[in-house]
């Protein structure tokens, strides 16, 4: 028994000494609990800050780093340019030098543009800041792609070395002819390939010099309040107006998508003169138009039938084909522009949708965005991304960046492209843009003449493509305050398609 009470005892001792170390052991785990979870803490701040830096810079080689690089005010980019002769920019033959600079003996490097006025919206300046080419491809022209030892060589010794060069999208041939057409109007021309997306052609008035010693002389002519001109805007891209009756080309495919089988039955007779309740609109300086459907609407823009047929539509759907358009959004592309913005809901009034259906109100849109809509439906409904840059290439002819083709699905049916493509050509060989067309070719389009201000002025939209059965340049002109675009800024299409197919002609 006393064995047993002795081991009991004992055992009961040992059994007090285990609590006590269990108790101990319990502490410490609680106190290493809380010592781990400031840890813990302390960890998942590191990991998130770590994280987010890691976002930052994904972000910033994926999407900012050319914005950050190519800004004014980096001091980076200036030391480079220290070192570096700024690279040339050349037209799409890839030996017409648009851009260049050039060292003196004494070391001083001159930037200068051969071509003067003709290109200085698209290729820009690189004096007075940066704009066009010249700042989208800044971090390119002034940087060499060479091997790493020739650059550590280059460091050491100071010497100057020719960045990359740029080559671009534009014609030489039809940029002067674009450029000599538009004369002395005030407006815009964009041209582009609407398979490929290259811009061929961009032309803004009024300009200006972009020479620097030009440019210097001009700057506080250009940039005082009371120049009104605007000339360093680019009109082709940040230019923002209403789209006339070139409009009309999406409230048709609108009117024939809600009804594929009875579309052909729309009829409208027009004598002039539009009413709705105490409000009236006038077609085109009043003219009567007599019965017409769909096709001989477009063709002949009557502004009553589209009134007619905009009243009809379904307006979160029209809504919806105008902003896969492109309208209410940035469009994709790299060439810095204005958005274009729709605004009309199920809660607007039907005057208000009356005027959106003949492309007034505050429907607002750039050359660029009217020729991309343009290109679309030459180019099977999908709308292809403009590019200005073809590709950059280093001096020793190694090719640094090439563009892509970028289109979208597309947006309209086969059925739906036939026959707007059919109202189209019917605008030039039949109707209100009959000269627009061509001795070389087919031409389809449309005319506009968009209201603006309170006196009835009107700006001269003219938009196609050609040739019909096989598209290889779509163009968009707008000369502001120009009047009517069948009168005045037609007339100028059919000169540009007439040079560019006689340089081009079709195979």
């Amino acid at each position: 028994m006393r064995k047993i009470e002795l081991r009991k005892g004992k055992k009961k001792t040992l059994s007090t000494q285990e609590e006590i170390w269990r108790e101990v052991e319990k502490e410490e785990r609680k106190k290493r609990r809380i010592e781990n979870k400031y840890y813990y803490i302390i960890g998942a701040l590191f990991a998130i800050m770590f994280c987010s830096m890691i976002g930052y810079f994904s972000y910033f080689l994926v999407y900012g780093r050319e914005e950050i690089i190519n800004n004014q005010y980096n001091t980076r980019t200036n030391d480079m340019a220290k070192n570096i002769i700024r690279g040339d920019i050349l037209a799409n033959d890839e030996t017409t030098v648009l851009a260049k600079s050039e060292e003196d003996i004494d070391g001083t490097v001159h930037r200068s543009y051969p071509f003067a006025n003709v290109f200085a919206h698209p290729i820009g300046y690189s004096t007075k800041g940066m704009t066009g080419i010249e700042k989208q491809e800044n971090s390119l022209l002034t940087k060499v792609d060479v091997g790493i030892w020739e650059q550590i060589v280059n460091d050491i010794t100071g010497k100057k070395v020719k960045g990359n060069n740029v080559v671009t999208t534009l014609d030489v041939g039809l940029q002067q002819f674009c450029y000599n057409a538009l004369g002395d109007h005030i407006g815009a021309v964009v041209a582009m390939n609407p398979k490929t997306g290259e811009v061929l052609a961009m032309v803004s008035k009024p300009d200006f010099d972009p020479n620097p010693e030009a440019l210097d002389a001009a700057w506080e002519s250009l940039t005082s309040e009371e120049n009104t001109n605007a000339n360093l805007m680019n009109r082709a891209t940040q230019g923002h107006y209403p789209p006339g009756s070139t409009f009309k080309i999406l409230t048709d495919i609108e009117y024939i998508r809600e009804n594929p089988d009875t579309w052909q039955n729309f009829s409208y007779t027009c004598n002039g003169t539009f009413h709705y309740n105490d409000l009236v609109m006038n077609c085109h300086e009043g003219h009567a138009h007599g019965t017409v459907n769909p096709r001989t609407a477009l063709s002949l823009s009557c502004n009553g039938a589209f009134a007619t047929m905009g009243l009809s539509l379904n307006r979160s759907n029209f809504t919806e084909l105008c902003e896969a358009f492109g309208f209410n959004r940035q469009l994709d592309t790299e060439i810095s522009h204005k958005t274009s913005s729709l605004t009309f809901s199920d809660e607007s009034s039907d005057w208000d949708i009356i005027q959106t259906s003949i492309g007034q109100g505050k429907t607002m849109v750039s050359p660029l965005h009217m020729a991309m809509i343009t290109s679309a439906i030459a180019n099977d409904g999908k709308m292809v991304s403009p590019y200005l840059v073809k590709k950059v290439v280093a001096e020793d002819g190694t090719v640094v960046k090439e563009a892509t083709i970028k289109e979208s699905d597309p947006l309209i049916t086969e059925e739906e492209r036939e026959k707007i493509v059919d109202f189209m050509t019917a605008v030039v060989t039949e109707g209100s843009g009959y000269r627009a067309g061509s001795k070389y070719a087919q031409v389809a389009g449309k005319t506009g003449s968009a209201q603006y201000g309170t006196e009835g002025k009107m700006h001269a939209w003219f938009t196609g493509f050609a040739p019909v059965e096989d598209p290889q340049i779509a163009i968009t002109i707008i000369l502001e305050g120009g009047g009517s675009g069948g009168d005045v800024a037609a007339p100028i299409m059919g000169q540009i398609y007439d040079y560019y197919f006689s340089t081009h002609p079709v195979e």
